[in-house]
């Protein structure tokens, strides 16, 4: 994984036209634990699984709300995230107090593109090490699924899944895709579940303290469940087979279509994918 030679700073690029500290960064973000985002014509919903660095300290928070129609969940250093998070917020607040509405979810995306941007170009910075999975609603646009990386990049998907073996995740999702758009609030909830739960290994299964649960729709503003609002759905699906396996991590393969993103709709350089490093491991972040 590390080319001594070309990856001593974010400016300088090898001979194969890479970055590789932008590539690192995008590694952190396949170690964070994983994450699920759909949606369907009126409501999207994004899913986490929540980690404890130890059995005496309290799970981690990965679901942050930005506005009243907008909410991410994060995989990747959870720091940077909280960077990010203050600036979309600040934004929605200079754009509500100057226009009197609420910010258009593609521009907010399109803003924050070009803050992570200005990172992978300048030796006095580093990329941020955090992917986000951006669902919120727009009146006059219907229901989104964003999806940033470390690169900059940005896709407008149907469904998606970031984070440690998140494959198993989006291959479930992929099988899924065309009866997305119809599905019911609880129906969509039901199978971001079985997509996350697909990601963890066999022994372990999800449980109202692990799992967070946000969702965002017309005439309802963002909303992140509490435990005892989790239980009902995690009832839903207890004892059910499980469809996957402990797939790896990592993101599309660079130059592939992926059938989660939505065509013609993407930041950064078109039909590029970002390249994966191939390591794979865990963490406990």
């Amino acid at each position: 994984m590390f080319r001594n030679q070309y990856d001593s700073d974010v400016t300088v690029w090898s001979p194969q036209g890479r970055l590789h500290q932008v590539e690192y960064a995008m590694e952190a973000v396949n170690l964070g634990s994983a994450t699920v985002g759909l949606k369907s014509a009126s409501h999207a919903v994004i899913i986490a699984l929540k980690r404890a660095s130890s059995e005496l300290s309290a799970y981690q928070k990965k679901i942050i709300q930005i506005d009243d129609h907008i909410g991410i969940t994060i995989s990747g250093l959870t720091a940077d995230a909280r960077i990010l998070s203050r600036y979309m917020r600040n934004e929605c607040l200079n754009y509500k107090y100057s226009m009197d509405s609420y910010m258009p979810l593609n521009r907010l995306i399109n803003i924050l593109g070009i803050k992570m941007q200005h990172c992978t170009q300048r030796y006095d910075r580093r990329p941020f090490g955090v992917g986000l999975l951006v669902a919120g609603y727009d009146d006059d646009a219907g229901a989104h699924i964003y999806q940033t990386c470390p690169s900059a990049n940005f896709y407008d998907c149907k469904a998606m899944s970031i984070g440690a073996r998140s494959q198993s995740a989006r291959t479930y999702l992929e099988k899924k895709l065309d009866e997305l758009p119809s599905m019911a609030l609880e129906d969509l909830i039901k199978h971001g579940l079985r997509a996350l739960r697909d990601t963890l290994p066999p022994e372990v299964d999800l449980t109202t303290k692990n799992v967070s649960i946000g969702y965002v729709g017309k005439g309802t503003s963002f909303k992140i469940l509490e435990e005892e609002e989790t239980a009902p759905f995690l009832a839903l699906i207890e004892g059910e087979e499980r469809r996957g396996g402990s797939g790896g991590g990592g993101g599309a393969v660079e130059g592939a279509a992926d059938p989660l993103r939505e065509s013609g709709d993407e930041g950064g350089a078109p039909n590029r994918g970002d390249p994966v490093p191939q390591v794979a491991m865990d963490t406990t972040e």
